[in-house]
């Protein structure tokens, strides 16, 4: 896997290296089928230890779900660092969003709908992404270098479309993956985006 984002305060080193095994298995698989005492078992820990990570099952996998996005935002973000050129910081936003999310499984996807609180989390981290884009996209146009669109009404728009590509809506009606999904909008912003000549 990728390196890691740093542990979130009060988790020990081998707490973080837990979480981070789990994450490798449920994103791989899904978790719904899984029992504590499976995971324990995989871990190579007891069921004590996933206890003090989380107190139930769901909220382990709210843990391990925010895990994800801590590690996944750390990735994203040195992605855009390594780009100076803002349409290729915003290329490099989204095609790295698009490259985690195709790391995760189908059976992960589906798991993740039937957990409210996990899919709340999902949620919350797309609105942080649309944020994101919006400063990206206002950037380029403070520096000149994307034609003058509207950087809130843009990004709220790209927001949408992540929201439809996260609740599976647009995968469901298009026959697409959420990362194919993410590479289709990428595509598409930087088509709005690229100044006319």
């Amino acid at each position: 896997m990728t390196a890691r984002a740093p542990a979130r305060r009060g988790r020990s080193a081998r707490q973080v290296e837990l979480l981070d095994r789990l994450v490798e298995i449920v994103t791989s698989e899904g978790f719904a089928h899984l029992t504590l005492d499976e995971v324990a078992e995989r871990l190579r820990c007891s069921k004590a230890t996933l206890y003090a990570l989380a107190g139930s099952k769901q909220e382990l996998v709210v843990e391990v779900v925010r895990r994800w996005f801590e590690v996944a935002a750390e990735v994203v973000e040195a992605a855009v660092a390594s780009h100076d050129e803002p349409l290729a910081r915003v290329t490099a936003y989204l095609d790295a969003v698009s490259a985690r999310l195709g790391l995760l499984s189908r059976e992960f996807a589906e798991d993740l709908t039937r957990n409210a609180a996990a899919t709340e989390l999902y949620r919350r981290n797309t609105d942080r992404a649309a944020d994101r884009i919006r400063a990206l996209i206002a950037e380029g146009i403070e520096r000149g270098a994307f034609r003058a669109v509207n950087a809130s009404f843009t990004a709220e728009t790209v927001a949408a479309v992540m929201l439809q590509i996260q609740r599976g809506e647009m995968g469901a009606r298009l026959g697409l993956d959420d990362a194919a999904s993410y590479a289709e909008l990428s595509t598409l912003v930087v088509q709005l985006l690229e100044p006319r000549p």
